[in-house]
């Protein structure tokens, strides 16, 4: 077969540095489906490595957005310029028709949401459904990469014959490759902040995965054993960080009978190099730490006590801030119901727009619900509608004189706030980022008191 001809890698047998070439050179058509703020960047540096990218998205308002060179994921340092370079160069281009960019490619990434139910079970819809528009398009030599996260076993048990049948053969290849990516620096991390993780529903699947993302990362491949490890793997990841902050969690809600700071202990025992022990905070929020335990938890017949009890944890710690914020001002002699709270930072971290699980609602709906005025501020958020409290601007806070402030999401336009320009404050600091010592506010940090 010559370099020319040389347009699917699944199943090739043409030397390796000759099927590196073709997928370089754009002989090998690539189609990423979902193009929002991970999948958009990952398209753009697909298509500034290959040259050949069709993007597909539902939304006809993306499509129309991208293929004006525009960039509609915000806050993504380098991401405007790359879509428009890939864009004009023809190196990228969009459509709102799934199928028809199935028919055309030859590599398939498939990163899109993958939600749970109000029954806290995994939601599949928006998968399945791009995989039927993948099948009806796949040809023999195809390779399906999945990105997005979902529960272990799904490519082995739903998507792979999920696609077989919308294909009508089963010469193609299914590889799970996790996206191992965070908002506000997502092309760093595409190219290559961490290894890559490859895993194949056949050896030849991981093979080609791993030739395509040896070119896509600056970083290492790690290809493991099978397309379930290394769903495992990206699952696994977000336990971790569910478990250990539920650690610190609970840790930090005994800082006031230990008597000690409870942060102090924890940076202090972390020195010893077997002991990694996570920050305390106000809740845990995005769309990821507080979703994936359910992919387990509600997955498998096995029973998870350990995933529930830190799920448990977690989502009782913006209760514990307002139980805390209550106390402090009853021991200033206001109560809740007398009070006005502003709430600064609503998103679930710092520096983006995203409050999917941010634990800033829980909090603001239960100061609400003990008559407070509540005041939410976030320089990242347009509007809170969804939100139990008043949205104002951070200068507006002066003129509101709140009677008290938790600190849930420490952005860095934060650090302009001029404290002494309040009253005495009843102050909750959920993140351990302000020094107040030089003022008169009554301060408690969680985890240190």
């Amino acid at each position: 077969m010559s370099l020319h001809e040389l347009t699917h890698l699944y199943g090739n047998d043409a030397p390796t540095a000759d099927q590196r070439e073709a997928f370089l050179t754009g002989r090998v058509p690539v189609a990423v489906y979902g193009l929002g703020k991970m999948g958009l960047p990952l398209a753009a540096v697909y298509a500034d490595t290959c040259g050949n990218v069709v993007g597909a998205d539902v939304d006809p308002e993306v499509v129309e957005t991208v293929n004006a060179g525009e960039c509609h994921v915000k806050r993504e340092p380098g991401l405007p310029e790359l879509v428009g370079e890939t864009v004009e160069r023809g190196a990228l281009e969009a459509t709102d028709d799934p199928a028809a960019a199935a028919a055309d490619a030859a590599v398939h990434v498939v990163i899109v949401p993958t939600p749970i139910t109000e029954d806290h079970e995994a939601d599949l819809s928006i998968l399945k459904s791009v995989a039927e528009d993948v099948g009806s398009g796949l040809d023999p030599g195809d390779l399906v990469v999945v990105e997005c996260t979902v529960p272990p076993r799904t490519c082995e048990d739903l998507l792979e014959p999920l696609l077989a049948e919308a294909a009508g053969h089963d010469e193609f290849g299914l590889a799970f490759c996790p996206e191992r990516t965070s908002s506000g620096r997502a092309l760093e991390d595409i190219r290559g902040a961490y290894p890559k993780v490859v895993g194949g529903a056949d050896d030849e699947a991981t093979r080609v995965a791993e030739l395509v993302y040896g070119e896509i990362t600056d970083n290492d491949v790690l290809a493991v054993s099978d397309a379930t490890t290394a769903e495992a793997v990206k699952v696994f990841e977000g336990l971790y960080r569910d478990v250990n902050i539920a650690l610190a969690n609970e840790l930090a809600t005994l800082t006031d009978e230990l008597g000690i700071d409870v942060n102090e202990a924890i940076a202090t025992a972390n020195t010893q190099p077997f002991c990694e022990i996570h920050t305390p905070g106000p809740g845990v929020g995005g769309h990821c730490i507080p979703y994936y335990p359910y992919f387990v938890i509600n997955g498998f017949e096995t029973d998870s006590p350990l995933l529930e009890t830190a799920r448990e944890v977690n989502d009782s710690m913006p209760e514990f801030t307002v139980e805390t914020l209550a106390r402090e001002l009853d021991a200033e002699g206001k109560s809740p119901e007398e009070a006005t709270v502003a709430v600064l930072g609503l998103t679930y971290r710092p520096g983006v727009e995203e409050t999917r699980a941010t634990p800033a609602e829980p909090i603001a709906e239960r100061l609400s619900a003990l008559g407070a005025t509540v005041l939410g501020v976030d320089p990242m958020l347009d509007d809170a509608e969804s939100f139990d409290l008043e949205k104002i601007s951070q200068d507006a806070l002066y003129d509101r004189e709140p009677d008290a402030v938790v600190l849930v999401t420490p952005h860095s336009e934060f650090d302009a706030i001029e404290w002494e320009r309040f009253d005495p404050l009843v102050v909750v600091d959920g993140r351990q980022s302000l020094d107040l010592a030089a003022t008169d506010h009554r301060v408690y940090t969680v985890g240190s008191g």
